[in-house]
Protein backbone atom coordinates (compact mmCIF):
# COMPACT_ATOMS: atom_id res chain seq x y z
CA UNK A 1 0.00 0.00 0.00
CA UNK A 2 1.44 3.44 -0.87
CA UNK A 3 2.42 5.64 2.01
CA UNK A 4 0.26 8.58 2.97
CA UNK A 5 1.59 11.76 1.37
CA UNK A 6 2.61 14.62 3.58
CA UNK A 7 2.26 18.26 2.55
CA UNK A 8 5.69 19.84 2.16
CA UNK A 9 4.80 23.53 1.88
CA UNK A 10 3.67 25.69 4.79
CA UNK A 11 0.16 26.27 3.45
CA UNK A 12 -0.29 22.55 2.86
CA UNK A 13 0.77 21.85 6.43
CA UNK A 14 -1.61 24.52 7.69
CA UNK A 15 -4.51 22.93 5.82
CA UNK A 16 -3.64 19.52 7.25
CA UNK A 17 -3.36 20.90 10.79
CA UNK A 18 -6.73 22.62 10.49
CA UNK A 19 -8.32 19.54 8.91
CA UNK A 20 -7.43 17.53 11.99
CA UNK A 21 -7.56 20.18 14.72
CA UNK A 22 -10.89 21.91 13.99
CA UNK A 23 -13.11 18.78 14.22
CA UNK A 24 -11.03 17.61 17.20
CA UNK A 25 -11.72 20.91 18.97
CA UNK A 26 -15.50 20.65 18.60
CA UNK A 27 -15.44 16.99 19.63
CA UNK A 28 -13.42 17.88 22.74
CA UNK A 29 -15.82 20.67 23.65
CA UNK A 30 -18.77 18.30 23.24
CA UNK A 31 -17.38 15.81 25.77
CA UNK A 32 -17.86 17.92 28.94
CA UNK A 33 -21.39 18.71 27.79
CA UNK A 34 -22.43 15.27 29.06
CA UNK A 35 -21.94 16.33 32.68
CA UNK A 36 -23.28 19.82 32.01
CA UNK A 37 -26.46 18.33 30.52
CA UNK A 38 -26.84 16.00 33.48
CA UNK A 39 -26.29 18.92 35.87
CA UNK A 40 -28.90 21.08 34.13
CA UNK A 41 -31.50 18.31 34.29
CA UNK A 42 -30.71 17.01 37.78
CA UNK A 43 -30.35 20.50 39.24
CA UNK A 44 -34.11 20.97 39.06
CA UNK A 45 -34.69 17.87 41.20
CA UNK A 46 -33.10 19.48 44.25
CA UNK A 47 -29.81 20.42 45.89
CA UNK A 48 -29.10 16.96 47.40
CA UNK A 49 -29.51 15.35 43.98
CA UNK A 50 -27.22 17.92 42.36
CA UNK A 51 -24.64 17.45 45.11
CA UNK A 52 -24.83 13.69 44.61
CA UNK A 53 -24.29 14.12 40.89
CA UNK A 54 -21.29 16.32 41.66
CA UNK A 55 -19.63 13.59 43.73
CA UNK A 56 -20.43 10.76 41.31
CA UNK A 57 -19.41 12.91 38.34
CA UNK A 58 -16.06 13.63 39.97
CA UNK A 59 -15.45 9.88 40.42
CA UNK A 60 -16.33 9.09 36.81
CA UNK A 61 -14.30 12.02 35.47
CA UNK A 62 -11.28 10.83 37.44
CA UNK A 63 -11.58 7.30 36.06
CA UNK A 64 -11.92 8.50 32.47
CA UNK A 65 -9.05 10.98 32.77
CA UNK A 66 -6.75 8.31 34.18
CA UNK A 67 -7.61 6.07 31.23
CA UNK A 68 -7.01 8.71 28.54
CA UNK A 69 -3.84 6.78 27.66
CA UNK A 70 -6.17 4.40 25.78
CA UNK A 71 -6.74 7.16 23.23
CA UNK A 72 -3.25 8.67 23.18
CA UNK A 73 -1.21 5.47 22.95
CA UNK A 74 -3.54 4.08 20.29
CA UNK A 75 -3.34 7.27 18.22
CA UNK A 76 0.46 7.14 18.19
CA UNK A 77 0.72 3.46 17.31
CA UNK A 78 -1.94 3.52 14.61
CA UNK A 79 -0.58 6.70 12.99
CA UNK A 80 2.94 5.29 12.85
CA UNK A 81 1.83 2.07 11.16
CA UNK A 82 -0.36 4.04 8.76
CA UNK A 83 2.63 6.17 7.80
CA UNK A 84 4.63 3.00 7.16
CA UNK A 85 1.96 1.92 4.66
CA UNK A 86 0.59 -0.89 6.87
CA UNK A 87 -3.10 0.02 7.19
CA UNK A 88 -4.02 -3.53 8.15
CA UNK A 89 -1.44 -3.52 10.95
CA UNK A 90 -2.60 -0.08 12.05
CA UNK A 91 -6.18 -1.24 12.46
CA UNK A 92 -5.03 -4.48 14.09
CA UNK A 93 -3.12 -2.47 16.70
CA UNK A 94 -6.15 -0.26 17.23
CA UNK A 95 -8.31 -3.34 17.83
CA UNK A 96 -5.81 -4.49 20.47
CA UNK A 97 -6.33 -1.14 22.20
CA UNK A 98 -10.10 -1.55 22.07
CA UNK A 99 -9.90 -5.03 23.62
CA UNK A 100 -7.69 -3.59 26.38
CA UNK A 101 -10.25 -0.84 26.97
CA UNK A 102 -13.03 -3.42 27.24
CA UNK A 103 -11.08 -5.48 29.79
CA UNK A 104 -10.25 -2.46 31.95
CA UNK A 105 -13.85 -1.30 31.62
CA UNK A 106 -15.23 -4.59 32.96
CA UNK A 107 -12.95 -4.37 36.01
CA UNK A 108 -13.99 -0.77 36.70
CA UNK A 109 -17.65 -1.68 36.16
CA UNK A 110 -17.41 -4.30 38.89
CA UNK A 111 -15.59 -1.90 41.21
CA UNK A 112 -18.13 0.87 40.62
CA UNK A 113 -21.27 -1.20 41.05
CA UNK A 114 -20.06 -3.13 44.09
CA UNK A 115 -17.99 -0.44 45.79
CA UNK A 116 -20.16 2.61 45.07
CA UNK A 117 -21.12 3.30 48.73
CA UNK A 118 -17.51 3.14 49.93
CA UNK A 119 -16.22 5.24 47.01
CA UNK A 120 -18.84 7.92 47.64
CA UNK A 121 -17.97 7.96 51.34
CA UNK A 122 -14.27 8.33 50.52
CA UNK A 123 -15.09 11.44 48.47
CA UNK A 124 -16.71 12.99 51.54
CA UNK A 125 -20.33 13.17 50.35
CA UNK A 126 -22.80 14.53 52.91
CA UNK A 127 -25.48 12.33 54.43
CA UNK A 128 -28.16 13.88 52.21
CA UNK A 129 -26.12 13.68 48.99
CA UNK A 130 -24.58 10.23 49.52
CA UNK A 131 -27.66 8.12 48.58
CA UNK A 132 -28.08 10.03 45.31
CA UNK A 133 -24.35 9.82 44.55
CA UNK A 134 -24.39 6.08 45.20
CA UNK A 135 -27.39 5.56 42.93
CA UNK A 136 -25.90 7.58 40.10
CA UNK A 137 -22.44 5.99 40.39
CA UNK A 138 -23.77 2.43 40.60
CA UNK A 139 -25.89 2.82 37.46
CA UNK A 140 -23.36 4.92 35.53
CA UNK A 141 -20.67 2.32 36.16
CA UNK A 142 -22.53 0.10 33.70
CA UNK A 143 -21.47 2.53 30.99
CA UNK A 144 -17.75 2.57 31.87
CA UNK A 145 -16.76 -0.16 29.36
CA UNK A 146 -18.49 1.81 26.60
CA UNK A 147 -16.77 5.02 27.75
CA UNK A 148 -13.34 3.39 27.56
CA UNK A 149 -14.10 1.75 24.21
CA UNK A 150 -14.99 5.22 22.94
CA UNK A 151 -11.58 6.47 24.11
CA UNK A 152 -9.67 3.68 22.39
CA UNK A 153 -11.74 3.81 19.20
CA UNK A 154 -11.29 7.58 19.06
CA UNK A 155 -7.54 6.94 19.16
CA UNK A 156 -7.88 4.51 16.25
CA UNK A 157 -9.68 7.04 14.08
CA UNK A 158 -7.33 9.87 15.01
CA UNK A 159 -4.39 7.64 14.12
CA UNK A 160 -6.06 7.02 10.77
CA UNK A 161 -6.15 10.83 10.32
CA UNK A 162 -9.94 10.99 10.86
CA UNK A 163 -11.16 13.53 13.42
CA UNK A 164 -14.50 14.18 11.72
CA UNK A 165 -16.13 10.89 12.69
CA UNK A 166 -15.41 11.46 16.42
CA UNK A 167 -17.02 14.89 16.06
CA UNK A 168 -20.18 13.43 14.53
CA UNK A 169 -20.40 10.72 17.19
CA UNK A 170 -19.76 13.21 20.02
CA UNK A 171 -22.47 15.61 18.85
CA UNK A 172 -24.95 12.77 18.31
CA UNK A 173 -24.08 11.30 21.70
CA UNK A 174 -24.57 14.61 23.50
CA UNK A 175 -27.92 15.17 21.79
CA UNK A 176 -29.10 11.66 22.68
CA UNK A 177 -27.89 12.08 26.25
CA UNK A 178 -29.87 15.29 26.73
CA UNK A 179 -33.04 13.85 25.16
CA UNK A 180 -32.87 10.63 27.19
CA UNK A 181 -32.20 12.52 30.42
CA UNK A 182 -35.26 14.67 29.91
CA UNK A 183 -37.37 11.62 29.03
CA UNK A 184 -36.23 9.42 31.90
CA UNK A 185 -36.10 12.11 34.60
CA UNK A 186 -39.25 14.09 33.81
CA UNK A 187 -41.19 11.89 31.39
CA UNK A 188 -40.81 8.63 33.33
CA UNK A 189 -40.17 10.32 36.72
CA UNK A 190 -37.11 8.18 37.50
CA UNK A 191 -35.24 10.96 39.30
CA UNK A 192 -31.45 10.94 39.40
CA UNK A 193 -31.49 7.26 38.41
CA UNK A 194 -33.13 8.30 35.15
CA UNK A 195 -30.29 10.71 34.45
CA UNK A 196 -27.78 7.92 35.00
CA UNK A 197 -29.67 5.50 32.76
CA UNK A 198 -29.92 8.12 30.02
CA UNK A 199 -26.17 8.70 30.13
CA UNK A 200 -25.43 4.96 30.07
CA UNK A 201 -27.69 4.48 27.05
CA UNK A 202 -26.02 7.35 25.18
CA UNK A 203 -22.52 6.08 26.01
CA UNK A 204 -23.38 2.55 24.88
CA UNK A 205 -24.79 3.92 21.63
CA UNK A 206 -21.58 5.90 21.06
CA UNK A 207 -19.48 2.82 21.76
CA UNK A 208 -21.56 0.78 19.32
CA UNK A 209 -21.21 3.46 16.64
CA UNK A 210 -17.43 3.53 17.03
CA UNK A 211 -17.23 -0.26 16.93
CA UNK A 212 -19.28 -0.35 13.74
CA UNK A 213 -16.87 2.11 12.08
CA UNK A 214 -13.77 0.23 13.25
CA UNK A 215 -15.18 -3.19 12.30
CA UNK A 216 -16.06 -1.93 8.84
CA UNK A 217 -12.52 -0.59 8.42
CA UNK A 218 -11.03 -3.84 9.74
CA UNK A 219 -12.98 -5.95 7.27
CA UNK A 220 -11.99 -3.66 4.40
CA UNK A 221 -8.32 -3.95 5.38
CA UNK A 222 -8.47 -7.66 6.15
CA UNK A 223 -7.57 -7.16 9.81
CA UNK A 224 -8.73 -9.84 12.30
CA UNK A 225 -11.13 -8.85 15.07
CA UNK A 226 -10.41 -11.63 17.59
CA UNK A 227 -8.43 -10.68 20.70
CA UNK A 228 -4.66 -11.11 20.49
CA UNK A 229 -3.21 -11.58 24.02
CA UNK A 230 0.27 -10.49 22.92
CA UNK A 231 -1.12 -7.38 21.22
CA UNK A 232 -3.27 -6.51 24.24
CA UNK A 233 -0.26 -6.84 26.55
CA UNK A 234 1.78 -4.64 24.21
CA UNK A 235 -0.97 -2.00 24.22
CA UNK A 236 -1.04 -2.07 28.01
CA UNK A 237 2.75 -1.73 28.19
CA UNK A 238 2.70 1.22 25.78
CA UNK A 239 0.04 2.91 27.92
CA UNK A 240 1.87 2.65 31.25
CA UNK A 241 4.14 5.71 30.73
CA UNK A 242 1.17 7.82 29.67
CA UNK A 243 -0.75 6.61 32.72
CA UNK A 244 2.12 7.80 34.95
CA UNK A 245 2.04 11.16 33.16
CA UNK A 246 -1.71 11.48 33.72
CA UNK A 247 -1.47 10.57 37.41
CA UNK A 248 1.07 13.36 37.88
CA UNK A 249 -1.23 15.84 36.16
CA UNK A 250 -4.16 14.81 38.35
CA UNK A 251 -1.96 15.20 41.44
CA UNK A 252 -1.12 18.76 40.38
CA UNK A 253 -4.82 19.55 40.01
CA UNK A 254 -5.52 18.09 43.45
CA UNK A 255 -2.70 20.05 45.12
CA UNK A 256 -3.93 23.29 43.53
CA UNK A 257 -7.47 22.70 44.76
CA UNK A 258 -6.32 21.83 48.30
CA UNK A 259 -4.14 24.96 48.44
CA UNK A 260 -7.02 27.18 47.31
CA UNK A 261 -9.37 25.52 49.81
CA UNK A 262 -7.06 26.41 52.70
CA UNK A 263 -7.09 30.07 51.63
CA UNK A 264 -10.83 30.55 52.26
CA UNK A 265 -14.29 30.26 50.73
CA UNK A 266 -13.87 33.19 48.35
CA UNK A 267 -10.58 31.77 47.13
CA UNK A 268 -11.83 28.25 46.45
CA UNK A 269 -14.98 29.59 44.75
CA UNK A 270 -12.84 31.84 42.57
CA UNK A 271 -10.37 29.07 41.82
CA UNK A 272 -13.07 26.66 40.71
CA UNK A 273 -14.45 29.14 38.19
CA UNK A 274 -10.97 30.14 36.97
CA UNK A 275 -9.96 26.50 36.59
CA UNK A 276 -13.08 25.70 34.56
CA UNK A 277 -12.22 28.56 32.19
CA UNK A 278 -8.62 27.31 32.03
CA UNK A 279 -9.87 23.80 31.27
CA UNK A 280 -12.09 25.06 28.46
CA UNK A 281 -9.12 26.89 26.91
CA UNK A 282 -7.03 23.74 27.35
CA UNK A 283 -9.59 21.81 25.29
CA UNK A 284 -9.15 24.28 22.46
CA UNK A 285 -5.35 24.11 22.61
CA UNK A 286 -5.46 20.32 22.99
CA UNK A 287 -7.02 20.11 19.53
CA UNK A 288 -3.61 21.12 18.15
CA UNK A 289 -2.00 18.48 20.35
CA UNK A 290 -4.26 15.82 18.84
CA UNK A 291 -3.29 16.97 15.36
CA UNK A 292 0.35 16.73 16.49
CA UNK A 293 -0.10 13.14 17.67
CA UNK A 294 -1.59 12.06 14.35
CA UNK A 295 0.74 13.99 12.03
CA UNK A 296 4.00 13.24 13.85
CA UNK A 297 3.17 9.56 14.35
CA UNK A 298 2.36 9.15 10.67
CA UNK A 299 5.48 11.04 9.53
CA UNK A 300 7.83 8.98 11.70
CA UNK A 301 6.16 5.76 10.58
CA UNK A 302 6.86 6.82 7.00
CA UNK A 303 10.54 7.38 7.89
CA UNK A 304 10.15 11.14 7.43
CA UNK A 305 11.95 12.62 10.44
CA UNK A 306 12.42 15.94 8.65
CA UNK A 307 8.70 16.11 7.97
CA UNK A 308 7.93 15.42 11.64
CA UNK A 309 10.23 18.25 12.76
CA UNK A 310 8.87 20.62 10.12
CA UNK A 311 5.27 19.92 11.16
CA UNK A 312 6.25 20.40 14.80
CA UNK A 313 7.66 23.86 14.06
CA UNK A 314 4.51 24.79 12.17
CA UNK A 315 2.23 23.65 14.98
CA UNK A 316 4.33 25.52 17.54
CA UNK A 317 3.77 28.73 15.59
CA UNK A 318 0.04 28.02 15.55
CA UNK A 319 0.05 27.28 19.28
CA UNK A 320 1.85 30.48 20.28
CA UNK A 321 -0.45 32.74 18.28
CA UNK A 322 -3.51 30.82 19.43
CA UNK A 323 -2.37 31.23 23.03
CA UNK A 324 -1.83 34.97 22.53
CA UNK A 325 -5.30 35.31 21.00
CA UNK A 326 -6.95 33.36 23.82
CA UNK A 327 -5.10 35.43 26.41
CA UNK A 328 -6.28 38.71 24.89
CA UNK A 329 -9.88 37.50 24.70
CA UNK A 330 -9.84 36.26 28.31
CA UNK A 331 -8.66 39.66 29.57
CA UNK A 332 -10.75 41.88 27.31
CA UNK A 333 -14.01 39.96 27.80
CA UNK A 334 -13.84 39.68 31.60
CA UNK A 335 -16.59 42.26 32.25
CA UNK A 336 -18.90 40.28 29.96
CA UNK A 337 -18.53 36.75 31.32
CA UNK A 338 -17.50 37.08 34.98
CA UNK A 339 -21.07 38.07 36.03
CA UNK A 340 -22.29 34.74 34.59
CA UNK A 341 -20.51 32.86 37.35
CA UNK A 342 -21.11 34.86 40.53
CA UNK A 343 -22.87 37.88 41.97
CA UNK A 344 -20.45 38.21 44.90
CA UNK A 345 -18.44 41.43 44.36
CA UNK A 346 -15.39 40.09 46.23
CA UNK A 347 -15.29 36.90 44.17
CA UNK A 348 -15.79 38.92 40.99
CA UNK A 349 -12.85 41.18 41.85
CA UNK A 350 -10.58 38.27 42.78
CA UNK A 351 -11.60 36.32 39.69
CA UNK A 352 -10.71 39.27 37.49
CA UNK A 353 -7.18 39.31 38.95
CA UNK A 354 -6.69 35.55 38.67
CA UNK A 355 -7.84 35.55 35.06
CA UNK A 356 -5.11 38.04 34.18
CA UNK A 357 -2.59 35.42 35.31
CA UNK A 358 -4.44 32.70 33.41
CA UNK A 359 -4.45 34.85 30.28
CA UNK A 360 -0.75 35.64 30.57
CA UNK A 361 0.05 31.92 30.73
CA UNK A 362 -1.84 31.00 27.54
CA UNK A 363 1.13 31.69 25.21
CA UNK A 364 3.10 29.19 27.34
CA UNK A 365 0.26 26.68 27.53
CA UNK A 366 -0.11 26.49 23.75
CA UNK A 367 3.44 25.25 23.02
CA UNK A 368 3.35 22.96 26.08
CA UNK A 369 0.24 21.14 24.85
CA UNK A 370 1.56 20.86 21.29
CA UNK A 371 4.97 19.54 22.40
CA UNK A 372 3.22 17.07 24.67
CA UNK A 373 1.21 15.88 21.67
CA UNK A 374 4.32 15.73 19.48
CA UNK A 375 6.16 13.46 21.92
CA UNK A 376 3.08 11.29 22.47
CA UNK A 377 2.75 10.92 18.69
CA UNK A 378 6.44 9.99 18.52
CA UNK A 379 5.91 7.24 21.10
CA UNK A 380 8.19 9.03 23.57
CA UNK A 381 6.03 8.11 26.55
CA UNK A 382 8.97 7.01 28.68
CA UNK A 383 10.41 10.53 28.63
CA UNK A 384 7.04 11.99 29.61
CA UNK A 385 6.70 9.49 32.46
CA UNK A 386 10.17 10.32 33.79
CA UNK A 387 9.82 14.09 33.58
CA UNK A 388 6.28 14.63 34.92
CA UNK A 389 7.29 13.71 38.50
CA UNK A 390 9.97 16.42 38.17
CA UNK A 391 7.29 18.90 37.13
CA UNK A 392 5.13 17.75 40.04
CA UNK A 393 8.02 18.26 42.46
CA UNK A 394 8.77 21.80 41.23
CA UNK A 395 5.09 22.65 41.40
CA UNK A 396 4.65 21.27 44.93
CA UNK A 397 7.67 23.18 46.23
CA UNK A 398 6.42 26.40 44.62
CA UNK A 399 2.93 26.01 46.10
CA UNK A 400 4.43 25.28 49.54
CA UNK A 401 6.48 28.47 49.27
CA UNK A 402 3.40 30.49 48.32
CA UNK A 403 1.48 29.16 51.32
CA UNK A 404 4.42 29.59 53.71
CA UNK A 405 4.96 33.20 52.66
CA UNK A 406 1.26 33.97 53.02
CA UNK A 407 0.59 34.44 49.33
CA UNK A 408 -3.00 34.40 48.14
CA UNK A 409 -4.81 32.90 45.21
CA UNK A 410 -3.35 35.36 42.71
CA UNK A 411 0.16 34.38 43.83
CA UNK A 412 -0.81 30.71 43.59
CA UNK A 413 -1.72 31.19 39.93
CA UNK A 414 1.21 33.40 38.96
CA UNK A 415 3.82 31.35 40.81
CA UNK A 416 2.35 27.86 41.15
CA UNK A 417 0.54 27.42 37.84
CA UNK A 418 3.23 29.56 36.18
CA UNK A 419 6.01 27.28 37.46
CA UNK A 420 4.00 24.25 36.35
CA UNK A 421 3.74 25.49 32.77
CA UNK A 422 7.24 26.96 32.57
CA UNK A 423 8.89 23.76 33.84
CA UNK A 424 6.98 21.66 31.34
CA UNK A 425 7.90 24.04 28.52
CA UNK A 426 11.61 23.89 29.37
CA UNK A 427 11.71 20.08 29.63
CA UNK A 428 9.54 19.43 26.58
CA UNK A 429 11.31 22.11 24.55
CA UNK A 430 14.76 20.69 25.29
CA UNK A 431 13.58 17.23 24.29
CA UNK A 432 11.97 18.43 21.07
CA UNK A 433 15.09 20.40 20.15
CA UNK A 434 17.14 17.19 20.16
CA UNK A 435 16.91 14.11 17.97
CA UNK A 436 16.24 11.35 20.52
CA UNK A 437 12.48 11.38 19.85
CA UNK A 438 12.87 11.26 16.06
CA UNK A 439 12.84 7.48 15.89
CA UNK A 440 11.45 6.26 12.58
CA UNK A 441 9.85 2.96 11.70
CA UNK A 442 6.55 1.19 11.97
CA UNK A 443 6.62 -0.08 15.53
CA UNK A 444 6.15 2.57 18.20
CA UNK A 445 5.84 -0.09 20.89
CA UNK A 446 9.52 -0.82 20.62
CA UNK A 447 10.42 2.84 20.41
CA UNK A 448 10.38 2.83 16.64
CA UNK A 449 12.43 0.89 14.18
CA UNK A 450 11.45 -2.41 12.73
Amino acid sequence: MPRVPRPRDGRGQDREILRLAVPAFFALVAEPLFILADSAVVGHLGTPQLAGLGVAGAVLATLVNLCVFLAYATTAGVARLLGAGDRQGAIRQGIDGIWLAALIGVVLLAAGTIGAPWIVDAFGASATAAPHATTYLRISSLGIPAMLIVLAATGVLRGLQDTRTPLVVAVAGFSANLALNLLFVYGLHLGIAGSAWGTVAAQCAMGAAYLAVVIRGARAAGAPLIPDPAGIRASATAGVPLFVRTVSLRAILLITTIAATHMGDNEIATHQVAWQIWTFLAFALDALAIAAQAIVGRALGAGDAAGARSATRRMLVWSVWTGVLFGLVVVAARPLYIPWFTGDPEVRHLLGLVLIAAAALQPLAGPVFVLDGVLIGAGDGRFLALTMPIVLGVFAVTVAAVLTLGGGLVALWWCGVGAFMATRLVLLGRRAAGDAWLVTGANVRDGGGK
